[in-house]
């Protein structure tokens, strides 16, 4: 198995479980997550609880709906960001990512990040945004949003900020 860790904080922030698609000349990575119910546990004990004098309502096992990506990997959800904000996150973001590169990955990454950029603002009102588990502010940023009509979430992640790491 695969885990994909935030080259600057160390959080884990993907698996190779997760199938993803490179965009935006590889920058970003698009990954579908699922809404799971978490919890609901049913048990069939072959009693009938009328003939018992049990009631008919089971108990509330507090099943709650969750997505799968946020909960495995323990995200993080942070405040939204406007223009303004997120073009400063990502300055000071270019700013750490590029002293972690070298080579051929530093010159794909400095040619094609103003474009991935550009290619993410028009989603920020419409997205939400998370961080690893150590909640570290100079972290990688996750992005979700839900496509055209989807009912569940579509996560963006910046591929030069992943670090693989087999297990």
């Amino acid at each position: 198995m695969l885990v994909y860790q935030d080259l600057l904080t160390g959080d884990e922030l993907l698996s190779d479980s997760f199938r993803y698609t490179e965009i935006e000349n590889g920058m970003l990575w698009e990954v579908e997550g699922k809404w799971v119910v978490q919890g609901a546990v049913e048990v069939n004990t072959g009693a009938n609880p009328s003939a018992e004098g049990g009631d008919e309502e089971g108990v509330d096992d507090q099943a709650v709906k969750v997505v799968d990506i946020v909960d495995t990997f323990r995200l993080q959800e942070q405040p939204t960001f406007d223009k303004k904000a997120f073009v400063t996150y990502m300055k000071r973001f270019i700013k750490n990512l590029t002293a972690k590169l070298e080579g051929e990955q530093l010159e794909s990454f400095k040619k094609h990040i103003e474009g991935a950029t550009k290619y993410l603002l028009p989603k920020l009102k419409d997205s939400q945004f998370f961080v690893g588990e150590s909640m570290h502010d100079d972290g990688c940023l996750v992005l979700a949003y839900y496509k055209d009509g989807a009912t569940d979430p579509t996560f963006l992640y910046f591929a030069y900020a992943l670090k693989e790491v087999k297990c």
